[in-house]
């Protein structure tokens, strides 16, 4: 019979809209005097913008790495017999992840309101040490805390379905070869959790990246705090807010770029797995044409 191909001509239809719609917007763009692009290009490589830049780049990574390593120790307190932990670790995600993180980076700031002097010791023995939280708990310290401790009640949960998805039967394979239980989780089931891990977290990492700009409620100099301090004195309000979402728009488009690798290099497993199956299936196929023939 002849193969007639169908003709999606809504399709065609819907797509011709919205290029006209995506050429209209981007003609507007450009003939807009009131975007002031000038103004975008004088300002976008500002010493004064580059600075905030490279703050939003090191926050970023700083409290990622902070949520990532807190992240994967209260994930297994969750995931473990002691009660103790699993409730230590269940009130801290109720705590972090009940309040907004806006009202968390404050209450760092403001820290020193409620303790002046912070002591390191036991609750009803000798102290190891105190020290002024005026002195120590500044805004970088403040920021950290705030994005560091919210992003780790997050990445948990991302690091626990990651190690719930790995069937018991490779724990127990494991432990069946006398593996001691750090050498299981390091070696058997972190690996293979990791391709349920990275994606998430290449987006908790994009989120967090846009989630600095919070912290200059706080007067930290990231790259949003260093657009508003320029447009507070020439009144270039929207081409200072243009010249801050191209960075963002930059850095964004880098890290989605290496999230694509990494989900590459970590699904490798996956692929050869379908190229056996399908293999095998050809296979099989092969060895049942004859049989049928007969």
């Amino acid at each position: 019979m002849p193969v007639v191909p169908l003709r999606h001509r809504g399709r065609w239809i819907f797509a011709a809209l919205l290029t006209l719609l995506f050429a209209g917007l981007l003609t507007s763009m450009v003939t807009n005097p009131r975007f002031q692009w000038p103004v975008v290009y004088r300002y976008l490589f500002d010493s004064a913008i580059l600075d905030g830049l490279a703050m939003t780049i090191w926050l970023t990574v700083a409290a990622m790495a902070i949520g990532v390593v807190l992240g994967t120790v209260v994930a297994l307190m969750r995931i473990s017999k002691n009660p103790v932990l699993g409730a230590v670790a269940s009130g801290y995600l109720w705590a972090f992840r009940g309040t907004p993180l806006l009202v968390q980076l404050i209450f760092w700031y403001n820290l020193s309101a409620l303790y002046p002097k912070i002591t390191l010791g036991f609750p009803f023995g000798p102290s190891l040490g105190s020290f002024d939280a005026n002195t120590y708990i500044t805004v970088y310290v403040a920021a950290l805390l705030g994005l560091g401790l919210n992003e780790g009640a997050y990445m948990s949960e991302i690091v626990r379905s990651g190690l719930n998805s790995v069937p018991p039967g490779q724990r127990e394979a494991a432990e069946a070869l006398g593996m001691p239980g750090h050498r299981v989780m390091t070696r058997i089931i972190l690996p293979q959790a990791m391709r349920v891990i990275i994606p998430p977290t290449g987006n908790q990492l994009i989120g967090m990246l846009k989630t600095t700009s919070l912290v200059s409620v706080i007067a930290m100099q990231e790259l949003l705090y260093s657009a508003q301090l320029i447009y507070t004195v020439n009144f270039q309000t929207i081409p200072l807010l243009i010249v801050a979402s191209i960075w963002y728009l930059v850095l964004t488009t880098v890290l989605s770029i290496g999230q694509h690798f990494l989900e590459r290099h970590f699904g490798k497993s996956d692929r050869r797995a379908n190229a056996a199956g399908a293999g095998g299936e050809d296979e099989e196929k092969d060895e049942l044409a004859p049989m049928g023939n007969s």
